[in-house]
């Protein structure tokens, strides 16, 4: 989470409702927009949702974008690729 309220993406992965679903965060809405384009997500789907920094406590400006289904692999398998270099 620290990584993404500095920039970076963060892939928060959870289930909803026995399906699985990810959030793919950052603080910097240009890397997301740049991440959308490569997961084909359309600008209108980006959400602003400001997450409480886990060392201040304070509201930090951040958005995400919802993953499920062929996206959410996609996801997972372009951070894993970027993990083995």
């Amino acid at each position: 989470m620290v990584h993404a309220l500095n920039g970076g993406l963060w892939l928060h992965q959870f289930n909803l409702r026995n399906e699985r679903w990810a959030h793919l965060v950052s603080a910097d809405r240009d890397v997301l927009l740049f991440a959308g384009e490569a997961l084909d997500l359309p600008e209108r789907w980006l959400q602003y949702r400001p997450i409480k920094h886990p060392e201040t406590g304070r509201r930090e400006r951040a958005w995400h974008w919802d993953l499920t289904g062929d996206r959410l692999a996609l996801a997972i398998h372009m951070a894993d690729s970027r993990e083995e270099r």
